[in-house]
């Protein structure tokens, strides 16, 4: 197997590439850390790089939690339980991710978590019990809040 030689880039080309990074969709710290990592930059030229990234705001990491949380709620339908744990493994500072999660709307939330419970429930075979264990767990598994799966499962059970 032939092993590709690392292209490393100059200063320049890698803050342009960086911002292009940055403005093609909304990143974090870490990403554009890596990204940097990855054209050849050291970490003192990588901390300087990033530092201009925030002051021209090409990098926010508010901004970024607030569309990656909306984002994977509404394409994904990721609970907030598993957005928290992604924003959480990307380095993000635990009050933006209050901020982030925050912003997801409660009623939406309660009628999502009620569809997929619906959904997944009559697509399940067996007992009424088991059916019900089993969507419990691929709701939690989705990231969603034990105490909400109980609620939404006690209402939606008597429509069912």
């Amino acid at each position: 197997m032939v092993e590709k030689k690392k292209k490393y880039v100059s200063f320049k080309e890698a803050q342009q590439k960086l911002k292009n990074y940055c403005a093609y969709q909304e990143r974090c710290h870490s990403e554009v850390t890596s990204k940097a990592f990855d054209l050849g930059l050291n970490i003192e030229e990588t901390n300087i790089l990033i530092a201009g990234l925030i002051e021209e705001n090409y990098l926010n990491e508010e901004r970024f939690a607030i569309q990656f949380a909306g984002g994977k709620f509404r394409v994904k339908q990721w609970g907030k339980i598993k957005i928290n744990y992604e924003l959480k493994a990307k380095f993000i500072n635990p009050t933006i991710i209050k901020k982030a999660l925050a912003t997801i709307d409660l009623e939406d939330y309660y009628s999502t978590v009620t569809k997929l419970y619906k959904a997944y429930y009559l697509k399940q075979k067996g007992l009424l019990q088991i059916k019900k264990i089993k969507t419990l767990k691929h709701l939690q598994l989705k990231g969603y809040e034990i105490d909400i799966i109980n609620e939404v499962a006690k209402s939606s059970l008597a429509e069912l």
